[in-house]
């Protein structure tokens, strides 16, 4: 608990108590106040009244005429002051027994009448013992209660007295011992409160400042000199462009094989803004568009007359200051790894790829067409064996051409060199021009291909045609393919926002939800099936949608199916 809550409860609670006591002595003081009022003007006026009126009634016979005047001055008095039961039959009767006296005095009615003062005064006795003992009664449940609060107010009193200045003292006597030891430069000194938040929270301050104190006498300047040297020699060496700015993108660093590739000297960068230098250099403009999300893609640069590629990752630096816990972001760094002779190495191989695939489809189509030649039997009968190793070699022929067609579409998504003719397409011409070219396939394993159309006649989507016939004859494909015999396959298009989404359903084995990340990539093909493709029909298909600025992607989990589908704009939307 905080000290100052402490203090706001003790100080607070005995302020209240004190108040307290004070309305409690007021309203009893007032009350026996208003007790004895009571007894003196009612009940000792009554007393007197009566006394006067006795006096008055024994001066009858000497002096009859102020004798009577004082006794009816007095009786009328005691009339009005009529308090105690009984009081007002005895004051009637009174006035009646002093009447009759007046017409015909004698012992008998005077005794009457000294009978009803009797009783008057009787009376009024009793009522000032009863209100007496009220008095007495509120008198002492007032001494009670401020006896009480009085010793509670004490005992918060002594406790506060007692423990209060301890509180406070301790820990400054502590805190100003230590103060002297770091004063003696021993920062190894520690203080540590228990109690309240405001001694721990001063006790952490503290810690934290011997903590730097501590790490800034155990660094010296010139180790933090040779520390920096080192750095800027390893960073100078590195193959890879690095460029460092601080949090408001103030250049403090830059190796030499950053300065070779901008063109710039060390003089005319460091210590200003990025922005600045962008202003006249194109290679840091470039660097400063894609600096919050850098790009997948190689940046290309030019340099002594040849073109370099680079890869580009932004590092942010976070640190965590010593004594503290959460971090502070100082800056980033960009990197920039030359990957131009691995550029070169793949457009090689993409190159050769492409070379080697077109010269082969030529002879593998003069295969295929001798096959043709030699099953329509022009040259002669063929028995049963060689029919059967026909029939293998145009099988395994036309295998040979669909790898070499991928590896051509290959060469051309990774060359850059896709030509692609975007027009308005009607999305079921896409579809019905897919399942004729795959209906001989599904007959051999006898599966059926039923299309569902979600939409209008005069919905049409903008894309390549033959290059989306070739994405869906690639998910019918891979769909009878994995399908048992005898089933159906879905082909659904319908509308889905500003496009229009193209699916191939399947009631195969299905994929792993693991391997949706990497379904699209090259070469790769779900492990434990039938290793029967060369993985690259699905990631020439991502490459062909996405160029129609499409998207494209599968649902599928296992023994439960696939469904494979792309996306493509709405022509005119």
């Amino acid at each position: 608990m905080k000290l100052k809550t402490k203090l706001t409860l003790g100080v607070g609670l005995l302020f209240l108590l004190i108040v307290l006591l004070s309305v409690i002595a007021s309203v009893y003081i007032n009350k026996l106040k208003s007790d004895t009022e009571k007894i003196l003007t009612a009940n000792y006026n009554s007393i007197e009244f009566s006394k006067n009126m006795l006096l008055a009634l024994d001066k009858i016979r000497t002096d009859s005429a102020v004798a009577i005047k004082n006794f009816q001055k007095y009786n009328a008095l005691q009339e009005k002051n009529l308090t105690e039961f009984g009081e007002k039959e005895a004051t009637q009767n009174l006035s009646l027994h002093f009447d009759e006296y007046l017409k015909q005095p004698n012992y008998e009615k005077e005794k009457l009448i000294r009978e009803d003062l009797m009783k008057i005064m009787s009376l009024n006795m009793k009522g000032i013992e009863r209100k007496s003992d009220i008095a007495i009664i509120t008198a002492e449940n007032a001494t009670f209660w401020i006896v009480s609060l009085g010793t509670v107010c004490f005992l918060i009193a002594f406790i506060l007295l007692f423990n209060l200045p301890q509180t406070i003292a301790e820990p400054i006597n502590q805190l100003n011992f230590s103060i002297k030891q770091i004063a003696n430069k021993n920062y190894n000194e520690r203080v540590h409160f228990k109690g309240s938040e405001e001694f721990n929270d001063l006790a952490n301050s503290f810690n934290v400042m011997a903590e730097k104190l501590q790490e800034y006498e155990s660094s010296t300047l010139s180790k933090q000199l040779m520390d920096k040297k080192r750095i800027e020699t390893l960073v100078n060496n590195m193959h890879d462009a690095v460029i460092g700015l601080d949090e408001n993108h103030f250049i403090y660093m830059i190796n030499d094989e950053a300065l070779k590739i901008t063109n710039l000297r060390k003089d005319e960068i460091i210590g200003k803004t990025a922005h600045e230098v962008a202003v006249n250099n194109d290679l840091i403009r470039e660097l400063l568009k894609n600096i919050d999300h850098p790009v997948k893609e190689p940046i290309k640069i030019v340099t002594d007359n040849k073109e370099n590629y680079f890869e580009q990752d932004i590092i942010p630096i976070n640190i965590v200051k010593t004594g503290e816990k959460e971090k502070k972001y100082i800056g980033k760094v960009i990197l920039l790894r030359n990957i131009t002779p691995f550029k070169e190495l793949d457009f090689a191989k993409t190159n050769f790829i492409a070379t080697i695939s077109h010269e082969l489809k030529t002879p593998i189509s003069a295969i295929k067409m001798g096959v043709q030649l030699l099953n329509n039997q022009k040259f002669g009968e063929l028995n049963e064996q060689q029919q059967e190793l026909l029939k293998s070699i145009n099988e395994d022929g036309q295998r040979l051409l669909d790898i070499t067609g991928e590896l051509l579409n290959l060469s051309q998504v990774e060359s850059g060199n896709i030509r692609l003719n975007i027009e308005q397409c009607s999305p079921k011409e896409i579809v019905q021009a897919s399942i004729k070219n795959v209906e001989k396939l599904a007959e051999q394993k006898h599966i059926s291909i039923s299309p569902e159309y979600l939409l209008d006649d005069q919905d049409f989507v903008s894309a390549d045609f033959d290059k989306t016939v070739w994405v869906m004859n690639n998910f019918l494909s891979n769909a009878i393919k994995h399908s048992f015999q005898d089933e159906t396959i879905k082909v659904t298009v319908a509308k889905s926002d500003s496009m229009i989404r193209f699916s191939v359903a399947d009631s195969g084995n299905g994929i792993d939800e693991k391997y949706h990340r990497q379904i699209f990539d090259r070469y790769f093909q779900v492990p434990g099936e039938q290793q029967n493709g060369t993985g690259l029909g699905l990631a020439i298909s991502k490459n062909f949608i996405e160029k129609q600025h499409g998207e494209i992607g599968v649902n599928s989990s296992l023994n439960q199916g696939s469904t494979f589908y792309f996306r493509l704009p709405i022509f005119g939307a």
